[in-house]
């Protein structure tokens, strides 16, 4: 009975009711303290010099790779069960398979939009299938995020690709974009499906299964407009009156998140400006061989040589729209993504802030008896309750998406450095054949002249 109790309790704030993942209750070794704090964040994170634009990443000793991750001890309020509950480690064997494709534009009266294909495969018996496949548009994309941020305030959401491009990158309806948009949605839904929460949210399992009409009829279901006008104001107030005392644990979170945020957004811009230098260069290489070819016409002394010139630089032309290719699709948006993450993180912080704050007026009106003070005993308990569980879900899930974060991070610049130095060795190779023959046949030039 105790075991089911404690289950009903988790499902109930959106918790897994799981065991251990290897750690005791505690969690792991604390985030360091407040003595010297700054300096560890400094370490912790990207060596970025902004005044040089000189990146230097992933030292050996200090870097975001080697961070130990920070999981403070869990408080064991009497008030609440939830210090029992722990995220459990991810299954191996995957359950939940969900792919994003075939994207198809629609041009209505009023306005064009996109759709796009999802198919799911699952073994899961909570589902009625084993496949589905529905089409979903940009919006009912938005929809599902905001009702997984409702329904797990403090857990760490997958973020979206933004609604716009950037001004002057390229059309909100070019092939590019719909594709990188399409890549973009793939992962958020699998980022979601990985999550040990969020994969059996039941918004989650309508919006994949749903058809267009259903989950249409679905979104109607929600709060109406009074209801969440009420929740926005109780929102805006509690971010005026602010948060007193934050947990210093929650200090030093996000601390590292404003950190985090500026440096990933400084990768983020000298990225972006790599690969449009990058593009320039190869625009201007791929005029460069042919004028060889023309003045090859002029030099009947140098046409060989010209040619072979030519040559080289149409190899290395190719070799650098591979780099380019591999710069965008694996370094770009990665670092993008977590640009995205950082603002996502804030916005957890923020709804962690609300949760405390609430909970902080009900005590300083008992405190100072500002009202009916009555039931406010029961209702400062259950607001202690709804702060440990938000705090306890942020920590559990903060340890998760900073060991994904690492490995993201790693993996791609670790891709881009091998992709750099398979294209040097490519581009150098083909100019020391090129010298090789140059050289041989000067040789043979000299041979025959010799009496």
């Amino acid at each position: 009975m105790e075991g089911e109790r404690r289950a009903s309790q988790a499902r109930s704030s959106g918790l897994p009711a799981g065991g251990a993942d290897g750690d005791s209750p505690g969690g792991s070794a604390p985030f360091p303290g407040s003595s010297g704090s700054s300096a560890l964040l400094q370490a912790e994170v990207l060596d970025l010099d902004e005044d040089e634009d000189d990146l230097e990443v992933f030292s050996k000793d200090a870097s975001l790779m080697d961070m130990n991750s920070f999981s403070p001890m869990m408080p064991t309020s009497p008030l609440s069960m939830i210090n029992q509950i722990k995220f459990e480690d991810e299954p191996d064997l995957k359950d939940l398979f969900i792919t994003v494709d075939e994207p198809e534009s629609h041009v209505t009266t009023i306005e064009t939009f996109i759709t796009y294909r999802i198919i799911t495969k699952t073994s899961r018996g909570e589902f009625d299938s084993s496949e589905f496949e529905v089409r979903r548009r940009y919006q009912d994309f938005l929809w599902l995020k905001g009702k997984l941020e409702e329904a797990h305030p403090t857990l760490i959401i997958p973020p979206l690709p933004e609604k716009f491009i950037v001004k002057g990158m390229v059309e909100r309806f070019n092939d590019d974009f719909i594709e990188t948009r399409r890549k973009a949605l793939h992962k958020f839904l699998n980022r979601i499906a990985d999550h040990p929460t969020l994969t059996f949210n039941e918004d989650f399992k309508i919006f994949l299964t749903a058809q267009a009409w259903e989950l249409s009829s679905h979104k109607k279901q929600g709060p109406g407009l009074l209801s969440r006008m009420g929740q926005t104001v109780r929102a805006v107030a509690s971010s005026m009156r602010g948060v007193k005392n934050r947990p210093e644990e929650f200090m030093e979170m996000n601390n590292f998140i404003e950190l985090f945020s500026q440096k990933i957004n400084l990768i983020d811009k000298i990225s972006q400006r790599i690969y449009k230098e990058e593009r320039e260069y190869f625009d201007e290489m791929k005029e460069y061989g042919p004028i060889h070819i023309l003045w090859s016409a002029s030099e009947e002394d140098l046409v060989d040589t010209l040619k072979d010139v030519a040559s080289c630089i149409d190899r290395c032309c190719k070799a650098t729209e591979k780099r380019m290719s591999g710069l965008s699709e694996a370094l770009l948006p990665v670092v993008h993504e977590y640009v995205l993450y950082s603002e996502m993180l804030m916005g957890v912080m923020k709804r962690r802030d609300q949760i405390q704050a609430e909970l902080d007026s009900k005590v300083e009106a008992l405190t100072y008896k500002k009202t009916d003070t009555d039931l406010f005993p029961e209702e400062i308990g259950k607001l202690e309750d709804k702060v440990e569980c938000a705090n306890n879900a942020l920590k559990a899930d903060w340890e998760r998406w900073k060991q994904n974060m690492q490995n993201d991070i790693k993996l791609a610049f670790t891709d881009m450095a091998e992709e750099n130095i398979h294209y040097y060795e490519q581009c150098l190779a083909t100019w020391e054949s090129f010298l090789t023959s140059q050289t041989n046949l000067h040789l043979e030039e000299t041979s025959e002249d010799k009496p």
